[in-house]
């Protein structure tokens, strides 16, 4: 059979290597690799690459599509770290929505602020009259004016949470930031289910402009304060309107333990439909290092750089969590931690070796996702378990965060340990690429970028730590054939034959310009199994 669908004239990447191979593509598959003539008929089209890079389609092992695409429809602070701007974008959205009883969005770093903490007074003089509810960009805190306080009834008398902080003036009064779990003391309205799937439709466009074909969600069936997004995948699955394929990770309540598993069996069953399949569960091991709440093996410094007595927050009981993944492999579950801090690495490597010992081998697959500090000991383990690194590359980078927010608050060494991806390859991990979107953008071209320079495209920082940078080969494989392994779709991530047709070309061949140059580089199209979504 002729087919329908043929790539030639450019270079074409797959399972590490680049070739000038042709492509053949008939029914949503790939039929040819190599010389492919004899599949060409009179209705075959012929897309020249004239010199471009065909490669499998982009996949991110670790995003939060509804969120970000319902925040793209918000107050939008993103792509600026100056607070007179983020004062001019929140009093135009407010102007803009004059019957919203909440201005919510979100998007603000943590570097537009002294000592990283915004104030309310900062929101309180461009709107007063209504509660403001803004997600840093980490969404690890929110910031929040005096009205919003009041609605909750946080004062100096309402005491931390376990698993958060309340930022407070001298006084003891609440400031306007609240971190962690103390976010959850705010009762935004939630998002309506018209809301969230349009968000859905937002970022999946979006994504298939990026080069997105799949990837795993990282938080569906939410019960820690954020919305439960599982409906709008649902709908999307049951009416055809999901284009990608779509990994659902559940998310496990750490409130709650091992009772909740037969719950999570059900809901895998409810929301597995289509091209949606929710196999995964997320466990939030720890929070993040820039409010000293990423669990780590040392403690963190204060301001004068003296040693303190906080080594970070662990969500989950670690005497706990070998039994609770024990028994969700046994189930067919594939764990994925949050893990960002060197502790919560440990804790979560020690949860799957006690599972393969308990259960011996299984293809669950679990991964580690952030892996912000990684103690050297535990670097061979990962490949030793089975573990997958779920990489976020685009942070590994000097920046205002990073360097006055982090470094001088973590023990030297292990600032020294952070984003470890070269010792993690030259051990023998695998590793899977992610954005954490709508944390930090979800270009993968951007991603890898960063995982190759150490640098953010077109910033003039040193490399970060650049003895830990990846070949250009071994980051486009993370992102493609790592995550394909990550999210179980074992016949995408390569151009082979029997493979389906998720392909992306870009605008130019990466491999042929110098490595400062991979941030240029767009996506051209996109296909899905054989049929494009996104044409540039």
């Amino acid at each position: 059979m002729h087919a329908d669908l043929v790539f030639h004239g450019g270079a074409v990447f797959s399972d590490g290597a680049v070739s000038s191979d042709s492509v053949a593509v008939q029914a949503g598959r790939i039929v040819g690799v190599g010389d492919v003539r004899d599949l060409v008929g009179p209705e075959t089209d012929l897309v020249d690459l004239n010199g471009r890079l065909l490669l499998p389609g982009f996949q991110d092992a670790h995003i939060h599509a509804v969120m970000g695409g319902v925040e793209l429809g918000q107050c939008d602070l993103t792509g600026t770290t100056d607070l007179a701007e983020y004062q001019r974008r929140i009093g135009d959205f407010a102007a803009a929505n004059p019957d919203a009883e909440w201005i919510v969005g979100g998007g603000w770093a943590m570097e537009s602020f002294e000592g990283g903490v915004p104030r309310r007074e900062q929101l309180d003089q461009v709107v007063k009259d209504r509660p403001v509810y803004l997600l840093n960009r980490d969404h690890h805190a929110a910031w929040v004016n005096s009205r919003a306080l009041e609605l909750a009834g946080i004062t100096r008398d309402t005491p931390d949470p376990a698993s958060g902080r309340i930022d407070r003036d001298e006084h003891g009064e609440p400031i306007g930031a609240l971190q962690e779990g103390a976010m959850d003391l705010i009762h935004v309205p939630a998002t309506t289910a018209d809301e969230r799937y349009a968000g859905l439709m937002r970022a999946q466009q979006l994504l298939h402009a990026f080069g997105i074909t799949a990837w795993q969600d990282a938080m569906v069936c939410a019960t820690n304060g954020y919305d439960d997004i599982s409906d709008a995948y649902l709908k999307a699955a049951e009416t055809g309107s999901l284009t990608a394929t779509v990994v659902g990770a559940l998310w496990w309540d750490r409130e709650g333990g091992a009772e909740q598993i037969a719950e999570l069996e059900a809901k895998r069953s409810r929301f597995t439909v289509g091209r949606l399949r929710c196999d995964s569960v997320k466990m939030m091991l720890d929070g993040i290092a820039e409010n000293f709440t990423a669990a780590m093996t040392e403690p963190y410094r204060d301001s004068c750089g003296c040693v303190t007595a906080n080594r970070g927050l662990s969500f989950i009981d670690p005497e706990q969590l070998p039994a609770y993944v024990s028994e969700l492999d046994l189930k067919g579950f594939q764990p994925h931690f949050h893990a960002l801090g060197d502790q919560a690495v440990r804790n979560a490597l020690d949860a799957v070796e006690a599972a393969r010992r308990a259960n011996g081998s299984s293809d669950n697959r679990p991964h580690l996702a952030h892996l912000q500090v990684v103690h050297p000991q535990d670097v061979p383990r990962f490949e030793q378990l089975g573990a997958t690194a779920n990489m976020q590359p685009y942070w590994a980078s000097h920046e205002p965060q990073m360097d006055e927010l982090t470094i001088p608050f973590l023990d030297p060494a292990l600032a020294g340990w952070q984003y470890p991806f070269g010792d993690l390859a030259r051990a023998g991990a695998r590793l899977a690429g992610g954005s954490d979107w709508p944390v930090s953008t979800p270009d993968p071209l951007q991603g890898i970028h960063v995982a190759v320079n150490r640098a953010h495209h077109g910033e003039d920082y040193a490399g970060f730590l650049p003895e830990q940078a990846l070949t250009l080969a071994a980051a486009l494989t993370a992102y493609t054939q790592g995550s394909a392994y990550v999210n179980r779709l074992d016949d995408t991530g390569s151009v082979r034959p029997g493979f389906r047709a998720d392909l992306v070309v870009l605008d130019r061949d990466i491999f042929a310009a110098p490595a400062a140059e991979i941030g240029d580089a767009k996506v051209a199209l996109t296909f899905v199994d054989g049929k494009a979504v996104y044409e540039g």
